[in-house]
């Protein structure tokens, strides 16, 4: 079986541009600033883990970590309203990586609680791009996927 990460990743966008949250939803980490003054969330691939214990005497599991990243203008007014709008969409995404537990069949499972290593984070900080200051929030999904790859003898 082949890793089906543009179905995969396909499936963490539909989120996101379901939520209404999001001015553009992208499949990969930006090289440059969002174009939009409002919300919005970039998908990538951040690893893939072989995972020895769920793993089968001839095929290999495997965590898929996606990174789904919000970005907010820093400078927005008023300040104390960033993070509680990109928490809101935040907590919208989460509760819809954990209720699409299997993303429509294509995982085994979204790994909620990190029983593979890797659980379901969210981290903000602050980034520059284009000399522009940016919050963002990083959403890491991992995704277990089983029978990713077959061992031979």
């Amino acid at each position: 079986m082949a890793l089906d990460i543009l179905g995969i990743t396909d499936a963490v966008m539909s989120h996101a541009m379901a939520s209404g949250h999001f001015d553009s939803v992208n499949g990969h980490e930006p090289k440059a600033a969002p174009a939009t003054g409002g919300l919005t969330a970039a998908v990538w691939t951040d690893r893939v883990i072989p995972v020895g214990g769920a793993s089968g005497l001839d095929s290999v599991t495997a965590v898929l970590v996606l990174n789904v990243r919000v970005y907010a203008s820093a400078v927005s007014e008023p300040a104390d309203a960033i993070d509680p709008h990109m928490i809101t969409a935040v907590d919208d995404l989460c509760r819809a990586y954990v209720g699409d537990f299997t993303l429509g069949g294509l995982i085994r499972n979204v790994d909620v609680f990190g029983s593979r290593g890797q659980a379901l984070d969210v981290r903000a900080g602050y980034l520059t791009q284009d000399s522009a200051p940016y919050r963002v929030i990083t959403i890491s999904v991992p995704c277990i996927v089983n029978d990713l790859w077959e061992e031979s003898p």
